[in-house]
């Protein structure tokens, strides 16, 4: 019996620690409160739904205000399902990333970092790697909704397009300090596991400018975690990632 249950307490600490590695699940309800720390684009990220459709759902206006308590919904009225992104990706795979060179709530103020590229909007022609390094754990939602790129602790993480800063905060179980920059209207870039952030809320920046800085992941290994959403929804980056010269 007592071995029974020790191995019931190693099976539920296993299960916690995965679990860490995802994005904070919902609340099982359809709904989320709003907690210090909390952008809409940041619980929309969580929930894997798009920042827009989130906003419509709760008559949020057009600057993207939310408050500490606030309690929104994280499905559209009447439980009809959101409608998906448009848009296709395409080109193989590469393994590796290309050696580099060089370079709340949507309502904080713009400003203007030093570039060293002028400001291009997002693509499968114009992304860029945010570090350079080996690939060591792919995309495979629902345990990783993104990839984790090798890379020695204080790399400079770089901007993968030119955007906006809306998203620079710890408040994201199991990612660490993190970053999201969105692109347009339909692209949004993640960078977790950061030692430091560089980047505040507002900040606009191009392709390249350095966001942040590798850290350590939850396996207590230097890389980076990066994702690329598309209307809300986790899209595979090396799909849309140049591949490897």
């Amino acid at each position: 019996m007592r071995a029974t249950a020790a191995g019931l307490l190693i099976a539920l600490v296993l299960t916690g620690c995965a679990s860490a590695l995802r994005w904070e699940a919902g609340t099982g309800d359809g709904e989320y409160r709003v907690r210090r720390g909390d952008t809409l684009y940041s619980i929309a990220l969580r929930h894997d739904v798009d920042y827009r459709s989130l906003a419509r759902w709760n008559d949020i206006g057009p600057n993207y205000l939310i408050h500490v308590g606030d309690v929104l919904r994280l499905t559209p009225p009447g439980g009809a399902a959101a409608r998906p992104g448009s848009g296709t990706v395409a080109s193989a795979p590469p393994t590796r990333a290309p050696s580099a060179g060089g370079g709340s709530g949507g309502a904080a103020p713009e400003r203007e970092l030093p570039s060293r590229s002028p400001p291009v909007g997002p693509g499968p022609d114009q992304w860029r790697w945010p570090v350079a390094g080996d690939v060591a754990r792919r995309f495979a939602p629902p345990d990783s909704k993104g990839i984790d790129i090798a890379a020695p602790v204080g790399t400079p993480v770089r901007a993968a397009a030119a955007g906006r800063v809306v998203y620079s905060g710890s408040a994201l179980k199991g990612y660490g300090e993190l970053v999201i920059v969105k692109h347009d209207e339909t692209y949004l870039t993640a960078y977790g596991y950061n030692r430091r952030r560089l980047a505040e809320e507002g900040d606009r920046v191009s392709a390249g400018d350095a966001i942040a800085e590798v850290g350590v992941g939850p396996a207590q290994k230097p890389v980076l975690h990066f994702e690329i959403r598309r209307a809300g929804k986790p899209v595979d980056p090396l799909r849309l990632l140049p591949a490897s010269e």
